[in-house]
């Protein structure tokens, strides 16, 4: 199967253009064109036009990888900035929104190329893309058990239809059925493993964030979706935390049948972490929270009737719960995005992100709406690191919906 060709972009500025530009614009809203690292590189006296002139040469080279999303308002110049590594060759800085757009075209990284002479300066920018080998069970599986593919398949279509061929959407749904087998072993696997080696499975990144926004006292909820071992990584994580034990929560549906939904309650129970309904459990969670507990709550199903309102997700009408929104604002707990992943090495990562700040209007449903559409948005930052990791096989949409209104379609997984 043919990868993904590289993508090239190519500008070029006259430097007298740069020296103007440099005359007549304050420094404030140099700013606004260059990072305070660009414009510390582009130093002062007579070179400094030629090297900012380069840097914004290699800006546009960037914007022109990308040109739709440059003619949308997706990206800008601003987004991209220019950096030297360890061995002073220069590199690509991205923003989060160029992050983002990176990784719906599955781009690794974007590798430079500056020069200049007296009269103008010119960089090359070429998108390097992300070269991932499907394993063999993933391909089996897709060909041999297809559960669900056209559902995955749909749901990837939806994200990356404008971005990737049908032969990256194949190629990036074996991956995900890859990791579907790897879970169900590592699900029956790691209750057999050693205190020691659970400890060695994961790593924890930005604890600090997480302990920070649990003394406020207020408890924590966690934003989250079904990423990577979830739960292996949650309890090898607990295992290092002692004083974590007891204290998370996951928010889910009950399983069935029902000796299914016994075992895997039990066995949370025995790795350091509870359950809660997601139906009906408004004043368990108020109560937890209230003790200073940890809710995770997974973001990414559908959600239909009362219990969600239709917002964006990933450019399309999505039924998602609003009981989020409404804990956050009825305790005043702080939202963590959280995610986690499986390293090619077999390794777990959980990681904590910044709380989001919460947004507040005079109209109630108005702020419902904007903070829930604010979890969806960085719900997508999350898949898209490791979109093959992403549990792709819930119907996360369903056709009909408007954006802002409250979803009547009854809620199937």
């Amino acid at each position: 199967m043919a990868q993904e060709a590289e993508r090239c972009g190519i500008d070029s500025l006259q430097i007298a253009r740069m020296e103007r530009l440099l005359r007549e614009t304050p420094p404030e809203d140099l700013r606004k064109i260059f990072s305070e690292q660009e414009l510390l590189d582009g130093g002062e006296g007579p070179g400094r036009a030629a090297r900012l002139a380069a840097r914004f040469a290699a800006k546009e080279a960037c914007l022109k990888l990308f040109p739709r999303e440059t003619a949308l308002g997706t990206v800008e110049a601003a987004d991209f900035s220019v950096a030297r590594d360890n061995y002073g060759a220069p590199r690509a800085v991205c923003s989060p929104a160029a992050s983002d757009v990176l990784a719906r075209y599955r781009v690794e990284h974007i590798a430079l190329s500056l020069t200049h002479d007296r009269a103008s300066a010119s960089a090359v920018a070429l998108a390097k893309p992300i070269r991932n080998e499907t394993p063999l069970c993933g391909k089996l599986v897709y060909h041999l058990l297809p559960y669900r593919r056209k559902v995955v398949r749909d749901n990837m279509r939806r994200v990356f239809g404008g971005t990737l061929s049908e032969e990256d959407i194949t190629r990036l749904a074996q991956g995900h059925y890859a990791h579907i087998w790897r879970l169900i072993v590592e699900f029956l696997r790691f209750p057999l493993l050693s205190r020691a080696r659970r400890a060695k499975l994961v790593r924890v990144e930005n604890v600090d964030i997480l302990l920070a926004a649990h003394a406020r006292g207020k408890g924590v909820l966690l934003l989250t979706g079904h990423f990577g071992n979830f739960e292996v990584a949650t309890a090898a994580g607990i295992a290092q935390f002692p004083q974590a034990h007891g204290h998370f929560h996951f928010v889910r549906r009950p399983f069935k049948p029902r000796w299914l939904e016994n075992f895997v309650y039990q066995r949370s129970r025995r790795l350091g972490f509870g359950t809660l309904p997601k139906q009906g459990s408004l004043d368990l969670f108020m109560q937890r929270l209230t003790e200073g507990d940890i809710i995770l709550f997974p973001f990414d199903q559908y959600a239909g009737g009362r219990d969600g309102i239709v917002v964006d997700f990933f450019g399309h009408p999505a039924g998602t719960f609003r009981s989020l929104a409404l804990i956050a604002r009825a305790t005043g707990a702080p939202v963590l995005p959280a995610a986690a992943w499986r390293e090619p090495d077999g390794s777990h990562v959980m990681r904590f992100e910044e709380p989001l700040p919460p947004i507040e209007c005079d109209d109630y449903d108005e702020e419902i709406r904007r903070n829930t559409q604010a979890y969806n948005a960085a719900l997508e930052r999350l898949i898209l690191r490791h979109p093959e990791q992403w549990w792709w096989m819930h119907r996360r949409w369903k056709s009909g919906l408007k954006p802002g209104s409250t979803s009547r379609a009854r809620n199937r997984r």
